[in-house]
C-alpha cells in the first residue's frame, strides 16, 4: 500500500512538473482578463494609485481584507513585504489579509500562503508562466477547475483572494498527499522527485524571515 501511494504522488508530481515550472511574467492576455473580467470580490472604485489600479479593494463575502489599523504586526508584515517585493504598502496591506482569510478557512498558515506568493509571483497577480501557471500562488487551471467553477469560473484565477484561496486549498492537499510540510511543498511545485527539496527550502526560509522580521517587531511594541 505504501508502495502504491509513493507511486501516485510522484505520478502526480511527475505530470504537475511539466506544466507548474517556468518563470513567471508579466502577461498581456492575462491583464485584459484581470481588467475586463474583474469579479465582485474586486472593488475597482474603492482606492487611488498604482497598486490599486491592479487590486482595488480586495473584498470576500462583503467584508474588506485590508489589514486592520489595529492590527500592527501585520500592518508592519505588510510593510516588510513591500520593501523586499518593491510592491506598494496598500497592496500588500490587501493581500496580507487576504492570505489571513484563507488560513482561516483552509487551516494553513498564513505566513506559510505568503511565503509561497513570494516565492511563486513576488507578489505579481497577473504573473503567468511560460506553461501556464497563473497569478499570486501560479494556479494551474485545468488541473482545478472544480475550485475555480465555485469561485467564477476559470477567469477568477486572477483575482486576488480567489487565487489565495485556491492555492492554499491546493497546497493543504499537496501537504496531505505528500505526508508532511516539505514533501508537500515540493509536491506544489510539481518537484516532488527532487532530494535536494530546494522549493521547499526557498518556501520555508521566506516564511522564517518573516517570522524573525515579527520578531523583532513585538519587543519595540512592548517597549
Amino acid at each position: 500500500m505504501d508502495n502504491l501511494k509513493q507511486f501516485a504522488v510522484r505520478t502526480y508530481a511527475l505530470t504537475t512538473a511539466y506544466l507548474h515550472n517556468g518563470f513567471a511574467v508579466f502577461g498581456a492576455v492575462a491583464a485584459i482578463a484581470l481588467i475586463m473580467g474583474a469579479r465582485p470580490l474586486v472593488d475597482q472604485g474603492a482606492q487611488s494609485g498604482p497598486a490599486s489600479a491592479v487590486f482595488g479593494s480586495i473584498r470576500h463575502e462583503g467584508i474588506s481584507l485590508l489589514v486592520s489599523t489595529a492590527d500592527g504586526e501585520n500592518r508592519a508584515l505588510a510593510a516588510y513585504l513591500a520593501r523586499r517585493y518593491s510592491v506598494a504598502q496598500d497592496a500588500t496591506e490587501q493581500l496580507v489579509g487576504a492570505a489571513h482569510e484563507a488560513g482561516n478557512r483552509t487551516g494553513v498558515d498564513p505566513l506559510l500562503i505568503l511565503a509561497v506568493i513570494s516565492v511563486e509571483s513576488r507578489f505579481n497577480p497577473i504573473a503567468e508562466s511560460v506553461m501556464g501557471a497563473k497569478g499570486l500562488m501560479q494556479v494551474i487551471p485545468k488541473y482545478h477547475q472544480d475550485k475555480l467553477d465555485a469561485l467564477g469560473g476559470e477567469d477568477a484565477v486572477f483575482d486576488p483572494m480567489t487565487n489565495i484561496l485556491v492555492g492554499a486549498r491546493i497546497l493543504k492537499d499537496a501537504m496531505r498527499r505528500g505526508g508532511g510540510l516539505m514533501p508537500g511543498l515540493q509536491l506544489y511545485n510539481g518537484a516532488f522527485s527532487d532530494d535536494s527539496q530546494q522549493y521547499a527550502q526557498k518556501v520555508v526560509a521566506e516564511k522564517q524571515r518573516m517570522q524573525q522580521m515579527l520578531k523583532r517587531f513585538r519587543p519595540q511594541t512592548r517597549a
